[in-house]
């Protein structure tokens, strides 16, 4: 048994343990881990419609009244991110950046072939 033959505190410290277990499991859970560009971009189909993470440096970006789209290059590959709700980046900032891939998008008389649309951001 889990909590057999322990004094308080020792029961008080499994129990926190279990606790903090739990937590983090559930917080790993949700976050999906960061993908890389080039693996994006070389099987798109297995990622649309998924939420994925990444990180890089913004190499080009444009908007208007707080939408718009930038493109974002991790060292491997780069892609292209519209935002509906962050704004644009300017070019050369370090983001990290969540969302859903999406293909056949167009903004401001573009088309994108594939594209992330961004659901949470971070510098």
């Amino acid at each position: 048994m889990l909590f057999s033959g322990g004094t308080v505190e020792q029961i008080f410290r499994k129990l926190s343990l279990i606790t903090l277990v739990t937590a983090l499991t559930m917080l790993l859970a949700g976050c999906p881990t960061r993908t890389s560009i080039e693996r994006i971009n070389r099987d798109p189909g297995r990622y649309v419609g998924k939420e994925v993470a990444v990180a890089g440096h913004v190499t080009s970006s444009f908007g208007a009244l707080g939408t718009g789209v930038f493109e974002i290059d991790d060292g491997t590959g780069r892609m292209w991110v519209y935002s509906q709700r962050y704004g644009v980046p300017s070019n050369g900032a370090r983001v990290a950046v969540r969302g859903q891939l999406q293909q056949g998008f167009s903004f401001g008389g573009r088309n994108f072939a594939t594209i992330l649309r961004e659901s949470e951001r971070r510098h």
